[in-house]
């Protein structure tokens, strides 16, 4: 897929999940990663399923605001295409009821965040 056409693909699912994640965090989400990073000249668009993610520094990131943990909706391959940064547990906690209530499952490996 071309460079171009692989970031307005991307691009939209960002947007798409942005905006779900502010609809409950209260509009506190900011974009993530459009394209998935593969190592090689071929661009891919993140993925188009939504996973959520809890990152904290048990996740092997040192974080530098301390106000507690980043939230990110990504695809089922890692890559964040929206966070939520410095919640509290309580925050995280009450949007992580809300995340499942719709059924958007929890993802458990290594997170993708932009840099």
């Amino acid at each position: 897929m071309q460079y171009f056409q692989a970031l307005k693909i991307g691009q939209k699912r960002v947007e798409s999940s942005r905006s779900y994640l502010n609809s409950i965090s209260n509009d506190r989400a900011m974009p993530a990663l459009a394209l998935r990073d593969n190592k090689s000249n071929i661009w891919e668009p993140v993925g188009e399923e939504n996973l959520y993610a809890i990152v904290d520094e048990s996740s092997g990131f040192v974080l530098t605001d301390s106000s507690g943990y980043i939230l990110a909706l990504c695809d089922k391959n890692g890559i964040s295409k929206a966070i939520v940064q410095g919640l509290s547990q309580e925050q995280k906690d009450e949007i992580v009821k809300l995340l499942e209530k719709d059924n958007i499952p929890e993802y458990k490996g290594k997170v993708a965040l932009p840099v």
